[in-house]
């Protein structure tokens, strides 16, 4: 068929019969095949021989000079493959991991762990409380350096990208390759908001994926600047502050609406590691990482050259290892007793204090100043201190030396015995059955039942006036009254008076054996400032929503009277004594009149002194954490001292008034009669006549009201705590009226 198309001749063969051929075998010659004679038959086979030559040649060259283009076009076809099949496995992925979560219809933004907003009664704040530890801000509302630092070293295409970044993402793990760790993160500021709102922290492919689709859907439906503000508001600083609000205060103490340049890098160098850059951990290192981000700043063009001069001659950062103030304990006292008066806080609040901040100040280095001077050299470590007002608001309150050492409130949780300092409820307790502040009593020794009270100085002094015995503290004197007036209306005028503790009806109640707290004692000395109303302890004024909705609002404005008018003015007249020429001549104010009264336990354990002027009544306490003596540290000592110092610079500028009851008002004697003119008109009067009898045996104690009780009885009641009366060894009793100094 090929040869026709060439030739239109029909080729026959032919036959070799005359050749040398005999064996009748018909053959074709080369010359008689298709396509071919005798001439041509040397050129087809040179063509043959070219044409294979060609196809050899193609299938060499194949491996030579064209390989590398083959080789090109190989990768990139096994590429487009491995790239389908792996866009086919990503997207298996992430419809398996996105189908194992929550239908997005039902996503939604977590509610940000409420606020608690804590002000003094400036309107300054004190403190934030809950698990952020500071209020949320709007971008607007904080320094406009934090976003643009936190920007520029961490997500420097947040305004651009879509959720994820995948140039940062590359970015990161070419970094990460190169130096064989993992340096850099490709998580965009979306993604890790993602994390923080919805996610746990492990690093899994699942969470990862998870991540990004979160990421995706907060792009959509928020704005940048909505997504920035979440995640600096809620984004974790390290030392327990969440938020840049929390952190600006916890690290400068100072908004984050103030934070300067150096202060705002600061801040977003800590997210790269909080814990381990916190100044409060390593200031060298968050210094450090600050300079980075002040160049980052600089290259995104966000700051120029002389503000990072400016900035980096700024003195470095300085953060205590925590919270430091005396104010964090009124904030502690107040997110203890919210719930009881809102229930469960689920929306950020408001909380109006009575605390001043200015007082607050001058209490605390009051007490810093005393146990710097005098603390190694007395064995005291720790101190407390409560100032109130008439209504029995808390101006002041301090809970130990330090709130960045120990957070424990020793004014407010620990209950220690007052000592002579609850003297004052057992003359008031006598004065309302008709005692004054010139009944004379005998200063002897006095034995109840097996208890043989004595005063500090084992002097007695005979006959003298109760305003005289409480001016010096006498033991023997205060145990006659507890007897004439009954241990349990002692109790009862003390309780109404506001002290809440539990106290034992003994007779050694007399020398405060039972445990109070320095708030509830102090509070119970302001109806003698205030002229016989309750002063019931509170710091809260008011409690409301972040939109202004009042929530609580204290009701103190109205006390009851628990004291007569007549026995304040006795009391004060006799507690004046005790500053003007008795125990606590160490609080004398210059210029102000000032009542109160001195206490002291047992082997010197703790020192107390509660006084008041007609404008604050304040209650200081020393001692040690683990009960260890001091070193004859008496409430008319070191407390009485420290209390002179503060009540002066908290009366500064302030014009002087008389007490209460000080100011003309001239109190009554047994009887109603007039003030007595001679000791024998006071004798005579019938005073002596109602000292306790001694009793006729051990087994009897005698009482005032002509009360008999055994005094071996198990429930008597009336038996002091066996560690009053304990002996040393030596050869002078030790009792725990020989350690209280008027005290």
């Amino acid at each position: 068929m090929a040869g026709n198309r060439k030739s239109p001749q029909r080729i026959e063969p032919s036959f070799e019969g005359g050749r040398g051929r005999d064996d009748g075998e018909l053959r074709v010659d080369a010359a008689d095949r298709v396509g071919g004679g005798g001439r041509k038959s040397g050129h087809s086979k040179s063509a043959a021989k070219t044409n294979r030559s060609k196809r050899g040649s193609g299938r060499g060259g194949s491996r030579g000079g064209g390989g590398v283009t083959g080789l090109i076009r190989s990768m990139i076809y096994w590429c487009v493959v491995l790239g389908i099949w792996g866009a086919i496995g990503v997207g298996g992925l992430v419809l398996y991991y996105g189908s194992r979560m929550p239908s997005a219809t039902s996503w939604a933004i977590p509610d940000r762990p409420p606020n608690v907003k804590i002000l003094a009664v400036s309107g300054d704040i004190i403190a934030n409380r809950g698990a952020t530890g500071g209020e949320a801000l709007s971008l607007e509302n904080m320094s406009p350096y934090i976003p643009q630092a936190v920007i520029a070293i961490e997500d420097r295409r947040f305004y651009s990208h879509f959720g994820v970044d995948p140039l940062g993402l590359a970015r990161a793990m070419l970094t990460n390759i190169t130096t064989g760790r993992m340096v850099q993160g490709g998580s965009t500021l979306t993604q890790q908001l993602a994390k923080n709102l919805f996610l746990s922290p492990e690093r899994t492919l699942e969470r990862k994926v998870q991540e990004v689709l979160l990421a995706i859907w907060l792009e959509q439906k928020y704005t940048k600047d909505q997504i920035l503000a979440m995640y600096l508001n809620r984004v974790f600083f390290g030392s327990n502050a969440y938020g840049v609000e929390a952190a600006s205060r916890r690290y400068f103490n100072k908004s984050a609406r103030d934070v300067n340049l150096g202060e705002a890098a600061l801040l977003a160098g800590l997210l790269k590691a909080p814990s381990r850059l916190s100044p409060a951990r390593d200031p060298k290192a968050a210094e450090e990482r600050a300079q980075v981000v002040l160049g980052a700043m600089r290259e995104e063009g966000f700051i120029t050259d002389a503000e990072i001069k400016t900035a980096m001659s700024q003195p470095p950062t300085k953060a205590k290892s925590f919270w430091s103030g005396a104010q964090y304990y009124v904030a502690d006292m107040v997110m203890d007793q919210l719930p009881g008066m809102v229930g469960e806080i689920s929306q950020d609040l408001v909380v109006d204090t009575t605390l001043d901040l200015d007082l607050e100040k001058k209490a605390e280095e009051t007490l810093a100043a005393s146990l710097e001077e005098s603390g190694e050299k007395l064995n005291v470590s720790q101190a407390a201190l409560v100032s109130i007002d008439g209504t029995g608001a808390i101006r002041a309150l301090v809970g130990g030396r330090d709130y960045a050492d120990s957070q424990f409130d020793r004014a407010v949780k620990a209950k220690r015995q007052p000592g002579s300092a609850f003297k004052p409820f057992v003359y008031a307790a006598a004065m309302e059955i008709g005692r004054t502040p010139m009944s004379i009593r005998n200063d002897a020794p006095v034995r109840i039942g097996n208890w043989t009270p004595e005063n500090y100085d084992e002097k007695y002094r005979g006959e003298v006036s109760l305003a005289t015995a409480l001016a010096n503290s006498l033991n023997t004197i205060a145990a006659q009254l507890v007897m004439e007036v009954g241990p349990q209306n002692v109790i009862k005028l003390a309780h109404r008076l506001g002290i809440e503790s539990e106290m034992q009806a003994n007779a050694s109640i007399a020398l405060g054996t039972s445990e109070v707290s320095l708030v509830e004692l102090t509070a119970a000395y302001a109806p003698f400032m205030n002229g016989g109303f309750k002063a019931t302890p509170h710091v809260i004024k008011r409690i409301s929503t972040a939109d202004g909705t009042v929530l609580y609002e204290n009701t103190y404005d109205n006390p009851p009277r628990v004291l007569d008018p007549a026995v304040v003015s006795e009391m004060n007249q006799m507690m004046v004594g005790v500053i003007e020429h008795g125990t606590g001549k160490s609080a004398k104010l210059k210029g102000w009149q000032a009542a109160g009264k001195s206490g002291t336990t047992q082997s010197f354990r703790d020192a107390l002194f509660v006084g008041f002027t007609s404008n604050l009544t304040t209650g200081v306490w020393f001692g040690n954490d683990d009960g260890k003596s001091m070193k004859k540290v008496t409430g008319g000592g070191l407390p009485a001292k420290a209390w002179h110092h503060y009540m002066t610079a908290a009366h500064e500028g302030l014009s002087p008034a008389p007490i209460f009851g000080m100011g003309g008002i001239q109190p009554t004697f047994d009887g109603g009669e007039a003030s007595p003119e001679s000791i024998e008109n006071v004798i005579s009067g019938g005073s002596v006549d109602e000292f306790p009898q001694a009793p006729v045996s051990d087994g009897q104690i005698a009482t005032g009201q002509g009360m008999q009780q055994p005094a071996d009885s198990a429930n008597s009641g009336l038996l002091p705590p066996a560690d009053v009366g304990e002996t040393t060894g030596a050869t002078r009793r030790t009792t725990l009226f020989e350690i209280l100094t008027g005290g």
